[in-house]
């Protein structure tokens, strides 16, 4: 009965949010508490409202898209590449982009964008907090733009409206910036889930950029949420997948292999000038003398011309992408996708209007595999295309495994994946080495910002107290008098450079501590009144109930008390008897990123290769033996030359 009653307490308290006793601290895998239980059931809530979102959202692009290019009340998906306005078709995205510059204006600035960087943004600067209006105004002016003929995908809009609909109703709640952080992801990979049905791809991408951690604390309720999304595009926007593509054989052999290796590094070629491209029109808007609400008109502009020239670069594009992967696509549309509709994307994203990168590089990367297709091996209809999508989106966005997923899941290909994993991971490595930023993420260093994507094990959290603490230290007897303690107080407070002085009573227990400023205080008052001072004990001086740590905790530990309480020394105890064992300060603390620094960068040979075969051998002897003819030669003739 005591133990169920214990664990019914501890539930209690880790639903409360209440930290154990430090003693009691259990070492694990993994740091998640109860806490996750209460998030995830919330995180199922956004899941399915995500799903709603992501079909109120695509509803809202064809609605426009009608009204704007076939002046009719309908919400199907449509392309605008049919429409009849002629060159009237130039002013729709003017139109479309004069909206959206007053809504960023007078309504929200955080509209503009592509979704995705403006959601990293929310997460590292803003404690996961989204304005409720955005996640009204940012899929309203995402419609708009697409629905006018942007050449933008769906996918960052939704992210970041799902992320401000998750992080709306974290709001209502009492949680903290964490958990509203995993809530505002909830709803962003419930919504990619929904539009794409890829729910691992949607969790994966919240783990490669959303989340900046890899703990089951985020990963269960994100991964809840897209699940629960996916069941319900079911019923509501229907099965997968989105592109369904022809068999393709399970084996391609080495030659394939080796031109899915160049087909990623052309990829990761064309990544790099495309988000170089992005960046040098959004400079070019900057020094425009106008205020940024006009910037995308200007945009607009060039939709509309490049939509003139070439009317397949309008909208979405997911009719091309579908047609480029069952491999049925002419040159002349390839070529133009790969001028026209790259063109024009680069400079209306730079301008500052809403919309998505997600879908445009998903075509961009098809079009080159769809331009590369005849110089390569045959391996059926779409498939070098198929390669080409993933090895783009994992070199423009950094995400290698959403790469990897988000292709098997868009085509149910899973014969592709070695295939994919190869050219992923070269074009990933190609921008990795070529340029410092994605598209995602330099967006956020512009705004002055930065952010790492590297995960690794904090050294902190590895290394106990045991290993870094001082344990040669000065300690003072609780019953000694001030006045032995003053006479010999110089000598006491300077030793060993130490500052803290732990007091222990005649068993070596902690029963308060001193510091050098406490000594000197201590100094001072018996210069002052030095009879009055004679008989009292250092007992009655001391800081009682000091704050202390333990061997055998981590010393990430250490770190987060010191943080809490401003103090930068602790005594260590053992935790059964509180018999004092060292001292800890934050310099010991160091020594944990020093070890990770010799680690890294000290590179040693631990293996010799040895010669152990008889030729070997003879060659070894020989070696030896001219050394030792050539050393006294040497001698000799040095001692001729002095001689001389």
């Amino acid at each position: 009965m005591q133990k169920g009653s214990r664990l019914w307490r501890t539930l209690l308290q880790a639903l409360r949010g209440e930290d154990e006793d430090q003693k009691g601290e259990r070492l694990g895998d993994f740091t998640t508490t109860v806490r996750v239980i209460p998030t995830s059931l919330l995180a199922i809530a956004i899941g399915a409202l995500g799903a709603v979102v992501a079909l109120v959202l695509l509803r809202l692009i064809g609605l426009f898209t009608n009204l704007f290019f076939y002046q009719r009340f309908d919400t199907s998906l449509v392309s605008p590449a049919g429409n009849h306005l002629g060159p009237f078709e130039v002013l729709v995205p003017i139109i479309g982009a004069l909206i959206i510059g007053l809504m960023a204006r007078y309504g929200s600035e955080r509209i503009r964008g592509h979704g995705i960087p403006e959601a990293i943004e929310a997460i590292l600067i803003n404690g996961s907090r989204v304005q409720p209006r955005v996640a009204f105004l940012k899929p309203l002016s995402s419609a708009i733009s697409i629905g006018s003929g942007g050449p933008f995908g769906a996918e960052g809009p939704i992210i970041m409206t799902g992320g401000a609909f998750g992080s709306m109703i974290a709001q209502f709640f009492h949680l903290s910036s964490a958990e509203r952080k995993t809530l505002l992801v909830a709803g962003a990979a419930a919504g990619m889930s929904a539009t794409f049905a890829s729910p691992v791809a949607a969790v994966l991408l919240a783990v490669e950029l959303l989340l900046f951690e890899w703990k089951p604390r985020s990963m269960i309720p994100v991964a809840l949420a897209s699940a629960t999304a996916a069941v319900l595009r079911r019923y509501l926007i229907g099965m997968g997948p989105l592109f369904p593509v022809p068999p393709h054989p399970a084996f391609i052999g080495p030659r394939a292999m080796l031109c899915c290796l160049a087909v990623g590094l052309l990829a990761g070629i064309l990544s790099a000038l495309l988000t170089s491209a992005v960046y040098a029109s959004e400079d070019a808007f900057r020094a425009l003398p106008i205020h940024w609400m006009w910037w995308p008109a200007i945009g607009g502009l060039a939709i509309g011309l490049g939509g003139l020239i070439f009317p397949q670069a309008l909208g979405v594009g997911y009719a091309t992408i579908s047609a480029l992967l069952q491999g049925n696509v002419p040159l002349t549309i390839i070529v133009g996708v790969l001028l026209v509709k790259s063109t024009i994307w680069a400079i209306s994203l730079g301008s500052g209007t809403s919309g998505g990168v997600l879908a445009p590089l998903l075509l961009m990367g098809g079009a080159l595999g769809g331009l590369l297709t005849p110089l390569l091996p045959a391996e059926g209809r779409g498939f070098w295309p198929l390669v080409s999508m993933g090895a783009i989106l994992g070199g423009t966005m950094r995400s290698p495994f959403t790469g990897i997923v988000f292709m098997l899941e868009l085509t149910h290909d899973v014969n592709a994946l070695l295939p994919l994993l190869i050219a992923v991971t070269s074009a990933h490595a190609f921008t990795v080495l070529v340029m410092r930023r994605s598209i995602l993420t330099e967006k956020v260093s512009r705004r002055g910002y930065h952010l790492t994507r590297e995960y690794s094990i904090d050294p902190l959290e590895i290394i106990f107290i045991r290993e870094v603490m001082r344990t040669s230290i000065v300690a003072l007897p609780a019953s000694l008098p001030q006045k032995e303690l003053l006479q010999s107080l110089r000598r006491v407070s300077h030793q060993h450079g130490q500052r803290l002085y732990p007091l222990i009573d005649e068993q070596e227990r902690l029963v308060g501590v001193l510091t050098r400023r406490d000594l000197e205080l201590l100094s001072r008052e018996h210069k002052e009144s030095a009879e009055q001072q004679n008989g009292r004990l250092l007992v009655e001086s001391i800081r009682r109930q000091p704050v202390v740590c333990y061997p055998d905790e981590p010393l990430r530990s250490v770190v987060y008390r010191m943080a809490e309480t401003g103090l930068t020394r602790l005594p260590v105890v053992e935790p059964a008897t509180g018999r004092l064992v060292g001292l800890v300060s934050l310099s010991d603390l160091l020594k944990a990123r020093v070890r990770t620094l010799i680690e890294e960068r000290s590179r040693e040979r631990v293996l010799r290769i040895r010669l152990l075969f008889p030729l070997g051998a003879r060659l070894q002897a020989l070696r030896l033996r001219d050394e030792h003819l050539s050393a006294p030669d040497s001698e000799h003739g040095e001692g001729q030359q002095t001689r001389r």
